[in-house]
């Protein structure tokens, strides 16, 4: 259970972060302005503001806590978070270390199958020379994917073998370093982790080719479903599981895991969400809620949660703390069910 915290929410500053330099932006901006109302609702003292590699004068305003919504490289992959440790400063989400391993879609993938965590196969691309012998270990279809980006941005499911040294060529020179990914044909499922509970399971439903940027922001056809019919045993072990990988890669306060059910019902991990979408939308959010967290209590608590880091001068490490919702008056959990 989080601490009570001596500080009122009416006499806490908080800063929320957003924007940033990422092709993520526009998606920021908008869960940081998701953030910010919802901890102006709750009482705290909120500032929101952008920032920018060479443009830190958001940290600079006077506050007792910064909540960063940055989505995307800068944001989500360690380096601001670094600055922010550089400063002294105290914010809510993951330190800089487990950010880069999550934003970094092969370290990721190797800490998984060191945990003992299924996920597809892989391959990595770094420069020209390395397409043809890496593609001649492949059958169709596969997945092609940046490996540090979000929001699906740059990802391809190569359905012609002729097409795919053309495809990791071009997400080469547009993106950097590309993973040649096992494609899972199955359901595609999330899991949202708030401290140490993994919240209720989501299916994702796209008329889509897969669950691209357009299918998450821009289609309204895009579905969301609460999972009842699957069985409770591997209900119980995707939430676990996320549970582990999220622990595992050192990740703190929330995140979001995304997972691949194949035709024999084995989950398969994608990728880990270090700050995943705030906006009325979003997965996350989506879950919390049904959990019993509606979006102010949401972030309230995250913002508790950094700041009894700052109180008691001890890491909240890899979700070890377990708040639970003001309207739950049950025992604590470690997982939530729909």
């Amino acid at each position: 259970m989080v601490k009570k915290i001596i500080k009122t929410a009416e006499d806490t500053r908080v800063t929320v972060l957003a924007g940033g330099p990422s092709r993520e932006r526009p998606v920021s901006q908008v869960s940081g302005k998701a953030v910010a109302d919802a901890l102006k609702t709750a009482g705290f003292k909120v500032t929101l503001a952008d920032i920018l590699p060479d443009d830190l004068a958001a940290l600079d305003i006077p506050g007792d806590v910064i909540f960063p919504v940055l989505h995307g490289q800068f944001g989500e992959d360690g380096r601001l978070q670094e600055i922010l440790e550089e400063r002294g400063l105290t914010y809510c989400g993951s330190g800089p270390q487990a950010c880069r391993l999550a934003m970094n879609k092969h370290h990721s993938k190797l800490k998984m199958l060191e945990l003992g965590i299924p996920t597809p196969k892989f391959d990595i691309v770094e420069k020209i020379e390395d397409i043809r012998k890496a593609k001649c270990c492949w059958s169709i279809p596969v997945v092609v994917k940046p490996v540090e980006e979000g929001s699906s941005l740059g990802i391809t499911i190569v359905q012609r073998a002729e097409d795919l040294e053309k495809v990791i060529g071009q997400t080469l020179e547009q993106f950097g370093v590309v993973m040649i990914e096992e494609f899972i044909d199955g359901r595609e499922l999330t899991v949202g982790i708030f401290a140490d509970n993994a919240l209720p399971i989501l299916e994702i439903r796209s008329n889509r080719q897969f669950y691209d940027y357009q299918a998450k922001y821009n289609d309204p056809k895009t579905e969301y479903t609460f999972i009842k019919d699957l069985p409770k045993e591997l209900y119980i072990e995707v939430q676990e599981l996320s549970v582990r990988a999220a622990k595992g890669l050192g990740l703190r306060d929330f995140c979001r895991v995304d997972w691949r059910l194949d035709a024999n019902d084995r989950p398969f991990f994608l990728e880990v969400n270090a700050i995943p979408g705030f906006t009325d939308h979003s997965l996350l959010p989506k879950a919390a809620a049904m959990a019993g967290y509606d979006m102010v209590n949401f972030c309230k608590t995250i913002v508790e949660m950094a700041l009894q880091r700052k109180s008691f001068g001890f890491r909240v490490s890899g979700f070890g703390s377990n708040p639970q919702p003001e309207t739950r008056n049950s025992k604590p959990e470690t997982i939530f069910q729909v």
